[in-house]
């Protein structure tokens, strides 16, 4: 089986970048990918468990990996909400898949979206972790356009063992994540 390209340019190009970038002395502290979590919540599922099983579907497609079931943690009377209601589903992303799809995100799916002028540097989490909210799922090629009932959003949050944003920051613009200026 072949190295994921982006795995590959990592370890290659991006590891000794960032020891010389961030003077790092260890080698084994460079940040690193750890995981993403693709997150999508089906807020209509709560009366139509169809459109659960849609969103179910279309993340299997795009991720490669069957998503968990993700459920109401309590009762909110106002959104007709149970406790233990399914709301949603999620995956996690690990190893070849997790380099894969971050690598058909940036170069396939990012540039796919309308009036695209790059992502946020605002959404570090303050340890090195970083959040892309993704409006519809329509960007992605594995998705058949005529075969959509409704447009759902996700989260992606990409996990790092960066210590804090300025070197998240340094690890995902060495990767060509595409930031605002």
């Amino acid at each position: 089986m072949t190295t994921p390209r982006l795995k590959e340019k990592y370890s290659k190009e991006i590891v000794p970048q960032l020891v010389k970038d961030l003077k790092i002395e260890n080698i084994n502290t460079v940040p690193r990918m750890v995981k993403i979590v693709v997150n999508m919540g089906v807020g209509i599922a709560a009366s139509d468990s169809k459109q659960l099983d849609a969103a179910i579907a279309d993340m299997r497609t795009i991720t490669g990996q069957q998503p968990a079931i993700t459920r109401a943690k309590k009762s909110i009377a106002s959104f007709h909400l149970r406790e233990g209601q399914a709301i949603g589903c999620k995956v996690t992303l690990r190893g070849d898949r997790m380099w894969e799809f971050m690598d058909r995100l940036l170069s396939i799916a990012l540039p796919r979206v309308r009036d695209f002028r790059g992502i946020s540097q605002k959404s570090f989490d303050s340890r090195g972790n970083y959040t892309l909210g993704v409006t519809e799922q329509l960007i992605f090629p594995e998705i058949d356009f005529d075969k959509i009932d409704h447009t759902r959003g996700m989260d992606i949050t990409f996990v790092t063992t960066a210590e804090d944003d300025g070197s998240a920051k340094a690890l995902f613009d060495a990767l060509g994540f595409p930031f605002k200026d």
